[in-house]
């Protein structure tokens, strides 16, 4: 085994085991999926897609691997709404609730399988008398309502793959993705609820249309009742067309790898990446790891993924693993403090949610909030939390144990990517004794190693995280480029999957992921990540949430810089600064103590909560800022600057 290449300062020796009761009644509370896969991972995945999906015809061939291209459950034909819906409503549950779903202003629609049932086939008729036809691909492009995932389904039924984009993204990325994909229809609302205000959607697709050549249909949702421009011909409202939809659409069916949907990851300095996900390899795979992970008990539970559709973790345990596994889910259309900072958990108060699934960013925001927002509110219905999106830091996770789980529900913090398609690394809460900050170990049938910069694996300690074998869920490539997709993740390590990502194992053999090896700094010839310095700062009192970047000095190669944002009772001094640089040293060493602390309002943030440390850098570094149009509030960043030029620094 070979050393470690990225220092591992940060020790976590704070153990969670599953709560005695909760171990007690858990679908998983011993060893015995990993013992199953561990012998077989190819049988043990298709007994997992046998016992959770349906398939009109069975497959012959497990897997087929020609690196790095695979191909699961070959032979087999299915359809995705026919398992995430037909065979609820076979089986006599069409009564059950689908979808709580609240609109920002307070409006609620209760959505029974049965209710989905009729209106997705209805939308897959209007798809079908659009010209839609099986292979050709959707644009989806629309608010968190409920007509989002009748959308997505519609697709499925009739075998178009749809591209669904995020409702906050402009209309040049919309022209991106739609020309990329040479996508027919788009399917839109007038606009969605933001913060107390509608915000437009048809007039990004009208100013992107003009532009996509490939369009000959729009389907526009009422939603806010704003004025938009219909275009004769082109243009149609969803609710006309729908009131002459008949109900009549069998299933079509699909070989396991059809293409499911494209779903573009945002290049900040290359074209997007048109994701490819297939069918029965994916279904298979969001099934198992939502029953699994969040330990699903369907006829009981509330499960609530505090997401939006427009990013995979929507797609994958919004809509098609809970739907799959005939779960009941809570969808929000809005932000978290509208019209109170107590709006989520007035929502799980409301509908008695029993599982959580949110960002650390909004955990670390909620911090920033106070308890007292929490308290408001009775959230005992909750027995179990999760996080997703990016590594959680030891005192968030804290936190979430203690002020929204009561110190009684298992956290599962879990690591996947868009490509991943769905959880890779993550505790299974029954059987899993957790550290606050870890993913902990990789789920029954993935395989993941540590590696040095030569590609040899670590026992102990930081490198590059790699995925070994294939994985029903992952992505099938980029579409219209396989070169791209053998450079992008194939290529660094042969014969291993790489999307970036530093982690490391300590010493009990638990995995931490230490964010994008982009985002690792080179301090004096030591290799930092800024995971572990951001997660010591949190650690202070005064801290609710921080981002550390590298910039340039002639000196130690970089500099740690530290950008602040403090709990709402703290106020900003030099002498914290200086205090905050002392306590990183003491509690990783003295190679992480910032060169400055800078204290902010904000960060510069995607709108999906992930942290732009590129643009940091260039604040940092005095560079032009490149690309902000993805940013949720690209005014943070002058702020960022100006306070970044005032704040003082280490000799």
């Amino acid at each position: 085994m070979s050393d470690a290449t990225i220092e591992n300062y940060f020790v976590e020796e704070r153990t969670f085991p599953p709560p005695p009761e909760f171990a007690a009644n858990a679908l998983v509370n011993d060893r015995s999926l990993y013992d199953e896969a561990d012998a077989d991972f190819e049988a043990f995945w298709a007994r997992q897609a046998r016992e959770l999906v349906s398939w009109f015809e069975d497959f012959d061939t497990v897997l087929e691997w020609d690196l790095p291209f695979a191909k699961w459950f070959l032979g087999g034909k299915l359809n995705v709404s026919y398992n995430c819906l037909d065979r609820h409503i076979e089986a006599g549950r069409g009564e059950k609730v689908a979808y709580h779903w609240e609109g920002e202003p307070g409006d609620t629609r209760t959505i029974t399988y049965a209710d989905l049932y009729d209106e997705v086939r209805r939308f897959a008729n209007v798809l079908k008398g659009l010209g839609v036809e099986k292979g050709d691909r959707v644009a989806i492009y629309m608010p968190m309502i409920p007509e989002l995932p009748v959308a997505m389904l519609a697709c499925t039924r009739i075998g178009a793959p749809h591209s669904v984009v995020f409702g906050g993204f402009s209309p040049d990325s919309l022209i991106d993705r739609i020309n990329d994909a040479e996508c027919a229809v788009v399917i839109t609302a007038d606009g969605g609820y933001r913060r107390g205000a509608p915000s437009g959607l048809k007039v990004n697709v009208d100013a992107a249309v003009t532009s996509t050549p490939t369009v000959r249909s729009v389907v526009v949702v009422e939603r806010t009742g704003q004025d938009v421009e219909m275009v004769e011909g082109r243009d149609h409202w969803y609710h006309d067309l729908m009131a002459e939809a008949s109900t009549e659409c069998p299933p079509e069916p699909m070989d396991a790898e059809d293409l499911l949907y494209l779903l573009y990851t945002s290049g900040t300095t290359a074209k997007p990446k048109g994701i490819m996900h297939t069918t029965g390899g994916y279904l298979t795979h969001v099934a198992f790891s939502h029953k699994y992970v969040f330990d699903l008990k369907p006829d009981t539970d509330v499960y609530w993924c505090a997401a939006d559709i427009g990013w995979v973790t929507g797609h994958s345990y919004i809509v098609y693993g809970p739907l799959t596994n005939g779960a009941t889910s809570v969808i929000y259309e809005g932000t978290p403090d509208t019209p109170g900072k107590d709006r989520l958990w007035q929502i799980v108060e409301t509908y008695g949610v029993t599982q959580l699934y949110t960002a650390p960013t909004a955990i670390r925001t909620f911090m920033k909030w106070g308890v007292q927002e929490p308290e408001k509110h009775d959230l005992s219905s909750l027995r179990l939390l999760g996080t997703v999106g990016e590594p959680i830091n030891p005192e968030a996770w804290m936190w979430y144990h203690e002020h929204i789980g009561g110190e009684r529900c298992p956290i599962v913090d879990t690591w996947w990517q868009t490509e991943t398609g769905g959880q890779m690394i993550t505790p299974l809460p029954g059987v899993t004794t957790t550290k606050p900050g870890s993913a902990t170990f990789p789920l029954p049938g993935i395989g993941v190693e540590v590696v040095d910069d030569a590609g040899h694996p670590i026992e102990r300690g930081g490198g590059y995280l790699t995925l070994t074998r294939p994985w029903p869920g992952m992505l099938r490539g980029i579409y219209g480029d396989p070169e791209r997709y053998m450079d992008t993740y194939w290529s660094k390590y042969p014969g291993r999957y790489f999307a970036g990502d530093g982690a490391k194992i300590d010493d009990d053999g638990y995995l931490w992921l230490l964010g994008r090896v982009d985002d690792v700094m080179n301090v004096s010839g030591h290799r930092v990540s800024t995971t572990e310095v951001e997660s010591a700062l949190v650690d202070h009192s005064s801290v609710a949430e921080s981002a550390v970047v590298g910039a340039t000095d002639p000196t130690t190669g970089q500099a740690i810089m530290a950008y602040v944002i403090l709990k709402g009772d703290q106020d900003p001094s030099p002498e914290l600064g200086e205090e905050l640089r002392g306590h990183v040293a003491k509690k990783i060493g003295p190679t992480a103590r910032p060169k400055t602390v800078i204290f902010v309002p904000d960060l510069p943030k995607t709108r999906s909560g992930k942290i732009m440390r590129r643009l940091l850098r260039d604040v940092a570094d005095g560079h032009v800022l490149g690309d902000t149009t993805t940013l949720a509030d690209p005014a943070v960043v002058d702020e960022i600057r100006h306070r970044a030029a005032e704040s003082p620094q280490e000799d």
